[in-house]
């Protein structure tokens, strides 16, 4: 049994910060990449953003240069440090961890609030 949960969403003024955590416990096999994913009303998820065993990360086109991924993959836990938030960005973040031999599983999710 694998859980994930997240952490530290809520609500934010447009331009303003929020930092998100995710910790994995459980069994678990070798981690291949945690991520970072969002469910806004009506619309489809989405990737925000991924880091993998590598250390390699990447970023959805709407993010990129004001989000950053971190994580400690043997420790299976990642940060998602959010920046001069938009009302676009309001949505329910969800994290995602993948095994290197497979398996994936998701957190409840965290609400993420933006007002104009």
């Amino acid at each position: 049994q694998v859980q994930l949960v997240e952490s530290g969403g809520g609500w934010v003024q447009s331009g303003g910060s929020l930092r998100l955590s995710c910790v994995a416990s459980g069994n678990f096999n070798k981690t291949y990449s945690m991520s970072w994913h969002r469910e806004a009303p009506g619309k489809l998820r989405e990737l925000v953003a991924i880091i993998t065993m590598m250390g390699a990360t990447d970023y959805g086109v709407s993010v990129k240069d004001r989000f950053t991924i971190s994580g400690d993959l043997e420790k299976n836990t990642s940060d998602l440090q959010m920046n001069n938030l938009k009302p676009e960005d309001t949505a329910v973040y969800y994290c995602k961890i993948q095994g290197l031999y497979g398996g994936a599983y998701w957190g409840q999710g965290t609400q993420v609030t933006v007002s104009s």
